[in-house]
């Protein structure tokens, strides 16, 4: 074979190579920036200190969706002006 067409031939195999190593870093460095963000949420969250309901009901008003009905969900703490007027 002409050693011109091997040496190309030889570069196209370790640029392939070199793109598949960069393909899988990207991969990588994505997973990690979707863990470090759903990190970040998680404390986001927890920093909040609302019940699942309190948080359930924030959540579905920032959709605009209604509640879903739960049989025997926990009632929501009263306010303190509801406190007052009892």
């Amino acid at each position: 074979m002409n050693p011109k067409i091997t040496r190309v031939a030889g570069e196209i195999e370790k640029t392939k190579t070199k793109i598949a190593e960069a393909q899988a870093r990207l991969r990588e460095l994505e997973k990690q920036k979707t863990e470090l963000g759903n990190a970040e949420l998680v404390a986001a969250v927890r920093g909040m200190k609302a019940t699942p309901e309190e948080l359930e009901a924030f959540l579905a008003a920032r959709r605009g969706a209604a509640l879903p009905e739960h049989p025997g969900a926990i009632p929501a703490k009263e306010t303190e002006a509801n406190q007052i007027e009892a």
